[in-house]
């Protein structure tokens, strides 16, 4: 079949398509993959008690019934969930937000395609850009864009830490922001690093993103209020100027697709209007399981008594993992400080880490080769080659077992090579 440049711009081979394929294969065609690949969030058996005392409660109404089933949503989303949202915010953080700063979307993925092509892209005969301060970044980020040269990104400063650990910083002495930028955007807690820019870095980049007059994106899926898996000190940072992205995702819950923006009113009515065109309404399942969740008082405890503890110990667990299976290999982890992923750095790798992938795949191992995660990052850098996400959010033993394999054709790689 035949397709326009928008259809064959989406179709064509991406880094989210092979990960979501490899994701596909692990769940339904080979369920004895080891799969340490995409971000599935773990399954948690306390999280998922929560969220079937809550579903229980609310399809025992038929009230709630009709409202989850029955009826569409306006395009801003369910105003009793965004009335639930900004009094949380307000409440627990000191935002001044009401329901006109909040938007749910079906999922923060969709929230970003359409953040992201409302900024970025062609302005009459101007090409602009979202620029991203800190590569590696997002993979899913990649094939958002609209137009051609979408994104631009700054390479970061590496600071090398004891235990053959190591941590990226923006690197502000060179921070070269195009003139075209139309916003810069970060995930934090990262994804794929798990770095998350202190306080210190996002306040420096919302000036500079302030001084240009253009915003400053934060994708929160991972991070503050909610599900707040962080390892380190870290304050949830949002004014005017910021567009925050969050996610239920990764409170346990990628399939009902929940995601929240949040923005000034002004952005927000036009977010509403662009959702409105790509999805007609958002669902409901998620936005009312979060609203009975704030209502309950039973968010903050998911977030800090169940999802942070239980993330920080798979974190530590497949970090020392990895320095035992690969203490005799050059092999450098970022220094985990949130999320559910680790940054794995082969330095000197002799095969890039596309083909480390293809190895471990052939042994039934799923892993994310970095190099998908330089976006916008347009010189060889041989880093970008060096690199592997892993997910920690799987059961122990599969974690010890793939990391045993990912150990044995790194070492085969460096000795064939």
């Amino acid at each position: 079949m035949s397709y326009s440049d928008f259809g064959k711009k989406f179709t064509q081979s991406s880094g989210i398509v092979e990960l979501m394929n490899d994701l596909g294969e692990a769940l339904s065609i080979n369920p004895d993959m080891l799969f340490l690949g995409g971000g599935n969030p773990a399954q948690i058996p306390a999280a998922q008690a929560l969220f079937k005392a809550h579903l229980q409660s609310i399809i025992e109404q038929q009230s709630q019934i009709d409202r989850l089933l029955g009826n569409y949503q306006s395009p801003q989303g369910d105003p009793s969930v965004c009335d639930a949202l900004a009094s949380y915010l307000k409440r627990n953080l000191g935002w001044d937000v009401t329901r006109k700063n909040i938007a749910i979307a079906n999922g923060s993925q969709s929230a970003f395609f359409i953040i992201a092509n409302l900024l970025a892209g062609q302005r009459g005969d101007q090409e602009t850009s979202i620029h991203l301060p800190v590569s590696p970044e997002y993979v899913g980020y990649a094939d958002s864009g609209l137009s051609a040269n979408f994104f631009s990104a700054s390479k970061p400063t590496i600071e090398l830490l004891p235990d053959r650990m190591f941590k990226y910083h923006v690197d502000f002495d060179h921070l070269d922001i195009p003139m075209t930028a139309a916003a810069l955007c970060i995930s934090r807690p990262t994804n794929p690093t798990g770095n998350m820019l202190s306080d210190s870095e996002v306040e420096h980049l919302n000036a500079l993103a302030e001084a240009r007059g253009i915003p400053l994106i934060i994708d929160g899926a991972y991070g503050l209020p909610f599900p707040n898996i962080r390892f380190v000190p870290a304050t949830a940072i949002w004014n005017d100027n910021i567009i925050m992205m969050l996610s239920l995702s990764k409170l346990g819950l990628p399939g009902v697709r929940g995601g929240i923006v949040i923005g000034n009113e002004e952005f927000i009515s036009d977010f509403n209007a662009a959702n409105t065109v790509i999805s007609l309404a958002s669902g409901t399942l998620g936005p009312m399981l979060l609203e009975s969740m704030i209502n309950n008082n039973d968010l903050d405890h998911l977030s800090n008594s169940i999802i942070q503890p239980y993330y920080q110990s798979s974190s530590e667990f497949i970090v020392a993992e990895i320095q035992r299976e690969m203490s005799d290999l050059p092999v450098r982890i970022h220094k985990a400080e949130g999320a559910i992923f680790v940054w794995v750095w082969l330095q000197d790798l002799p095969i890039t880490s596309q083909a480390l992938y293809q190895r471990c795949k052939q042994r039934e191992l799923l892993v994310v080769p970095g190099e998908h995660f330089f976006i916008g990052l347009s010189d060889q850098w041989s880093h970008k080659y060096e690199c592997l996400r892993l997910s920690h959010a799987q059961p122990r033993s599969a974690i010890s077992a793939g990391i045993k394999i990912l150990a044995e054709e790194a070492r085969a790689a460096y000795r064939d090579h």
